[in-house]
């Protein structure tokens, strides 16, 4: 239903909608590469004249090592992920976030990219590759500005991707 209701509303703002399903599950970075592959080739195809909004639900993963000390959760895991394999693309955009408020243990709900995303990280010294591979994508999207902070929902229908192609 979460997912059907964001595409309503995306139609009735003038998008074309393409929903890959709401169970859509595995390591967050690496669904993160197939949606950019996905995004990439659809913002490459030259038949399209509405822009698109492709949406997907459902649990990815953060595989942490022993040891490991990071912060943020699947949802700023995959957006960063995401920036990453994007690099700047000028016509996407993205928003993930799970619809309970919390991402992990974190108080975010998850994060934005936007095409400038990583030409404004590095321009405040940041690392993305490194912070990616630390599993420290909440400070990534903090240190930008970047993070959705919903507050607790008090509902937990599902995590939530949204990526808009113009």
């Amino acid at each position: 239903m979460a997912l059907s209701a964001i595409a309503k509303l995306a139609v009735s703002a003038g998008f074309e909608v393409e929903i890959l399903g709401d169970s859509v599950e595995g390591e967050a970075s690496m669904v993160a590469q197939q949606i950019a592959e996905l995004c990439i080739e659809r913002a490459a195809d030259s038949s399209r004249t509405l822009p698109l909004a492709i949406i997907s639900g459902g649990e990815t993963t953060v595989t942490l090592p022993s040891g490991c000390n990071a912060n943020g959760g699947r949802n700023t895991e995959f957006q960063l992920a995401l920036a990453l394999a994007l690099d700047g693309h000028p016509r996407i955009w993205s928003i993930a976030g799970d619809s309970d408020g919390i991402d992990g243990v974190s108080d975010a709900a998850g994060a934005i990219v936007e095409p400038d995303t990583l030409l404004r990280a590095r321009t405040k010294s940041m690392t993305p590759a490194s912070l990616l591979k630390q599993h420290r994508s909440y400070d990534f999207f903090a240190g930008l500005g970047d993070l959705v902070k919903t507050g607790p929902t008090l509902t937990n229908v599902n995590d939530l991707r949204i990526q808009l192609i113009f």
